[in-house]
């Protein structure tokens, strides 16, 4: 992140006192999606009176924020030594403007913010906070700020600074007389001309708060009369050299020049000048400095469309900040459906159009829903507008709005009727909107004010009062938008005859206009509900979200919504996303994979609503409240398992620590369908039939180990169906054995025995003579569940049979099985023990009952079995321990999971070479896969960007280093590179995954070996590497043993180096003679 500004306080002012409360909270909001620190005081602080001016605004909001800080501090009275250290942000939010309902600061930009956490429509506020907040404010010391939005202040990305601290200083920068003529000047020691922006305030002037209370809230309160004081010509005018106190206090040098407000109040006058005098006395001896930003570039946002059109079509802050900050597009965060279409260089921001609707060159549309059929001319903007469904229904219905015309949508509070209402406004974007109606140049609708009324009918009369002279008859003060009819609809027909593309041939519009109440686009602006016009936008850019996330979870996308939930939750649209996501997962009935996603997303929802206070992610998930809606996933009725647990759901969101529990038990929900959709690789899995050994022969079935040498978690379920898979495989002989088997033989006692040999433990027996004891085999823990889910995946019992254990073993095989299983490897090694063990005891098994199956079958068995067992797992292990040698393996991004393994068929002086430069060391740590499993999959369903990104690398590594051991004589340095970017992208896919142990081992490793890695997940087991020449295994012992973590470190105390060879074989099932 950027070097940024600590604020102490953040300020806005605004003169709209019912909009105070929304723009507080937008304020807030921001600071939750980590646009503004935490700890920041955030203040909307609303103007004491109407015309205080901005010096009346910026020294009432000095006072405000000093007695906040005071209080905060522990002050009992405004106390200003509090302002010396803080850095205080003053933001001017300005008066109304015609194009933005919500005011200059809440234009919505054609822009968004690159955020991983979160997502939200970008605004002029936000990129004037960010260009304040990480460049221009970045090296100044403790001060007051105070700053326009009124503007659109341009710095670009890499524009010095030249900052020099002084008592007062003003941003300014270069621009042209004509421009300076329009928005003033600061005449400074060096000849020339330069445009005020914003200005810093580097003094304490909470000592003359109190004399100058007629402009704050206190003088309010006190029934003081308010008086108006301009920030430039009132508070920084006396800070100048070339004006004495005489022209000062008169106000002869002033903007108002001592004008009342009250005309002819003498009182008034006397207050103005006691409160020039004032400031005179106390800012006089302050100097001013001017900080010259040479690249800078200034934008008042006047009440101009076309300047509105410029700002948008071209945004002066497109050079700011750099492309991985924020991204630029002409079609932001909007949807063009069905038959729509926008122009290539118009601009659609926050919008959805719908059926037929047409945008051409150069217009701009801006929180809209439009649909039916419509047809927006050239050089339009639109802003704020819902179509009527009429105007959806009836599609033989063109609505035309033509070239170069405003049409907006304002939602506006009206007092009388204590409601807000939708008022539809146009005019034209040539029209001088201030300009006084009786010049010959000005328009109303691009045409001329006559040509107008002679087309509608409409007289001056209708439009304006007595009361209003004529200098103020203009487009803003003429009332001409129909609010409310006592007993007709008003509409878009309205509009489309106000700006000439519907003719009323009978009169009835203008009927309807003239018995309509009627306001003015000013009145209009002065009567908007902030809040609603909020939540419009908002309401659209979750339905623009809501849309995306159904397409792009139904066709299987790689796009994450994390953000979209994190915000849901900060703006209160939780509840929509969770409908539209439980929607979606029912429409899923036959793709359980996409229903899994979807399930594992309401996860990620409720996560985001408990944020970090509802515990850790991973946990339990099998509270009874849950357990009729898994019974009805389980027994493949998607919808009513989603419909149970949306019911369950409700109940669960009033705390974080319950919305946590609830996101687990999701995760569990998405696990059921996961399995299902894994199980479809029992297609792959045919039996045949063959010979069975006579009764007490013993069939044994031995693997060797393998190690992933790149590629794995791409074979990892529901990776390995959605992304597609591709991992290369070294199988292993551990101490020139096959460290893996299991045997079995058929007994005359129709009862399964069991015999379990564990690493460095005593034997297990297990005895099953019921059905029912084989019927926990999905309880991974329980003694034998291996090879009870065996039994069940090979079909050797049926238990939904109306025979008994005895019957079915009897009648099937003439009696029933011993099946014995070992491996000589550590529990948690990482070398794929209990999946390829899996292999081994399905392989002797199939034999011993008279079955049979080849190799690739038996992969997905054991991707089936591991599904029964509830365990997971990819398919990597089975797929070296079972096909033996070197190898890739490859599965596509489809269901059912279909695993092909190509051999690598290296020559046999590679396969020694490798074998004698080969270190196998074991860490003494188990390795914790199943957390590390959950984050995993998580992070993957979340579509986090990195796993994406680091899943394609690890396809593409795989691929790469299968390269090594095709092409000619192998290149070990090659092999060795291959290993460590391995490493690293393991790193990627599971944070924690590299221990101290692991980390220090490797270090006292790398002079030694072109590369290493951990076997499997990580975090502990096994740990390869490749020797740079043929050291004997003795001399890494001794260095290994000569190294200080032996000596300290507990856990590697236990590591042992094994003796490893390339296994060209794989399983190897033989039957006793």
């Amino acid at each position: 992140m950027a070097d940024r500004v600590k604020w102490t306080a953040i300020v806005l002012t605004c003169a709209n006192r019912q909009w105070a409360g929304t723009i507080q909270t937008e304020l807030e909001i921001r600071q939750a999606k980590g646009q503004i620190d935490p700890g920041v005081l955030l203040l909307t602080v609303e103007d004491p009176k109407s015309s205080v001016g901005s010096g009346g605004a910026t020294i009432n909001a000095i006072l405000t924020v000093t007695e906040y800080l005071s209080a905060q501090r522990g002050y009992s009275i405004i106390n200003p030594d509090v302002l010396r250290e803080s850095k205080v942000l003053i933001l001017h939010c300005g008066r109304n403007y015609p194009y933005e309902p919500c005011g200059r600061a809440f234009i919505t930009l054609p822009a968004s913010l690159t955020s991983p956490e979160y997502d939200g429509m970008t605004c002029q506020l936000d990129l004037l906070l960010k260009n304040l907040t990480e460049k221009l404010a970045i090296k100044s010391p403790p001060g007051i700020w105070v700053s326009s939005t009124d503007m659109i202040l341009s710095i670009p990305e890499n524009a010095a600074i030249p900052w020099e601290n002084s008592d007062v200083c003003v941003i300014t920068v270069p621009s042209t007389p004509k421009y300076c003529r329009n928005h003033g000047v600061y005449k400074i020691n060096t000849e020339g001309y330069v445009t005020l922006y914003s200005y810093f305030c580097n003094m304490i002037v909470t000592d003359i708060l109190l004399l100058l209370d007629a402009c704050t809230y206190m003088g309010v309160d006190s029934g003081q009369p308010p008086i108006q004081l301009s920030l430039f010509f009132d508070v920084m005018l006396p800070m100048t050299s070339d004006v004495n106190e005489k022209e000062f206090v008169s106000g002869g040098r002033s903007g108002v020049k001592g004008q009342a407000l009250v005309a002819g109040s003498d009182s008034m006058m006397k207050t103005m000048r006691s409160a020039r005098h004032i400031l005179w006395q106390n800012l006089h001896n302050f100097k001013i400095w001017a900080c010259m930003v040479e690249k800078g570039e200034f934008h008042y946002l006047v009440s101009c469309p076309l300047d509105h059109e410029a700002i948008l079509l071209d945004c002066p802050y497109k050079n700011n900040f750099h492309k991985s900050e924020i991204t630029w597009q002409g079609v932001n965060h909007s949807l063009v459906q069905d038959k729509s279409k926008v122009e290539d260089d118009a601009i659609l921001i926050n919008s959805i159009l719908s059926d037929k609707v047409v945008v051409c060159s150069k217009s701009i549309i801006t929180d809209c829903q439009l649909g039916g059929r419509m047809e927006i001319g050239r050089g339009c903007l639109a802003t704020g507008l819902c179509v009527d469904a009429q105007l959806k229904t009836d599609l033989k219905k063109t609505v035309k709005i033509g070239d170069y015309t405003v049409v907006q949508c304002f939602r506006i509070y009206l007092s009388t009727l204590e409601k807000t209402v939708n008022v539809l406004t146009t005019h034209g974007k040539f029209d001088r909107v201030e300009a006084p109606m009786y010049k010959s140049t000005t328009t109303f609708c691009n045409n001329p004010w006559v040509v107008f009324l002679n087309l509608t009918g409409i007289v001056k009369e209708d439009l304006w009062g007595p009361d209003v002279d004529n200098d103020n008859q203009n487009v803003l003060s003429a009332r001409l938008f129909p609010v409310f009819h006592s007993s007709e609809e008003l509409g878009l027909e309205d509009i489309s005859w106000l700006h000439g593309e519907l003719e009323d041939p009978d009169q009835s519009i203008i009927r309807r206009w003239r018995s309509s109440w009627r306001l003015s686009l000013n009145e209009i602006l002065s009567c908007v509900n902030m809040e609603e016009e909020l939540r419009w936008k908002k309401t659209l850019f979750y339905n623009v979200s809501k849309i995306h996330i159904r397409r792009d979870l139904l066709q299987s996308s790689h796009y994450g919504f994390r953000s979209i939930y994190n915000s849901a939750h900060i703006d209160g649209f939780s509840q929509e996303i969770l409908l539209t996501l439980d929607q979606v997962a029912k429409e899923c009935q036959g793709s359980p994979g996409i229903a899994a996603r979807t399930l594992a997303n309401i996860a990620d929802v409720l996560g985001c609503m408990a944020t970090t206070k509802g515990g850790l992610r991973s946990g339990p998930a099998a509270n009874k409240s849950w357990a009729r809606a898994f019974h009805k996933l389980e027994k493949g009725n998607l919808t009513g398992g989603v419909d149970a647990l949306a019911q369950i759901r409700a109940s669960w969101l009033g705390r974080p620590d319950l919305l946590t529990r609830a996101a687990r038990h999701y995760e569990g929900a998405a696990a059921i369908l996961i399995r299902q959709a894994v199980m479809t690789a029992k297609e792959n899995f045919k039996l045949g039939i063959c010979e069975a050994p006579d009764i007490g022969k013993w069939v044994t079935a031995e693997c060797p180990a393998r190690i992933d040498v790149a590629g794995g978690w791409s074979d990892t379920p529901p990776i390995t169906y959605e992304h597609g898979g591709a991992v290369t495989i070294i199988s292993l002989k551990i101490n020139n054995k096959n460290p893996i088997g299991s045997k079995v033989r058929r007994i005359r006692e129709p009862k399964i025995v069991m015999v379990l040999c564990g690493y460095n433990q005593e034997d297990t027996s297990v005895v099953c003579e019921e059905l029912s004891h084989l019927e926990n085999y999905y309880q991974p823990h329980s003694p034998g569940a291996l090879l009870k889910a065996a039994i069940v995946c090979t079909d050797i019992i049926n238990l939904d049979s109306d025979l008994s254990l005895r019957e079915q073993l009897l009648q099937n095989y003439g009696g029933g099985f011993e099946i014995r299983t070992w491996s000589n490897l550590p529990q948690g090694s990482g070398m794929g023990t209990s999946s390829i063990l899996a292999g081994a005891v399905m392989a002797a098994l199939l034999k011993a009952s008279g079955k049979s199956c080849d190799r690739k079958g038996l992969i997905h068995a054991v991707l089936y079995l591991e599904q029964l067992l509830t365990t997971g797992g990819g398919w990597q292990d089975q797929v070296g321990g079972i096909m033996g040698g070197v190898r890739i393996g490859l599965s596509d991004a489809k269901l059912p999971i279909s695993v092909d393994s190509i051999d690598l068929k290296p020559s046999e002086d590679v396969i020694n070479a490798i074998s004698d430069r080969i270190i196998l060391i074991y860490t003494g740590k188990t390795r914790l896969a199943k957390n590390v499993l959950q984050e995993v999959v998580r992070n993957w369903y979340a579509r986090n960007p990195q796993i994406v990104e680091t899943e394609d690398s690890l396809v593409e590594l795989a691929q790469q280093c299968a390269n090594v051991f095709i092409d000619g004589p192998i290149d070990f340095e090659k092999l060795g590179d291959c290993l460590n970017r391995y490493w690293e992208l393991k790193k990627l896919m599971a944070p924690g995954c590299e221990t101290e142990v692991i980390a220090s081992l490797m270090s006292i490793l790398r002079p030694h070996v072109y590369g290493m890695c951990m076997a499997g997940a990580g975090g502990g087991g096994f740990m390869y590497a490749i020797a740079k020449d043929n050291i004997q295994r003795d001399m890494i012992k001794e260095v290994l043993r000569n190294a200080k973590i032996f000596k300290q470190d507990e856990g590697a105390e236990g590591s042992v180096i094994y003796d490893a060879c390339v296994d060209t074989e794989g399983l190897q099932v033989t039957v006793e003679e």
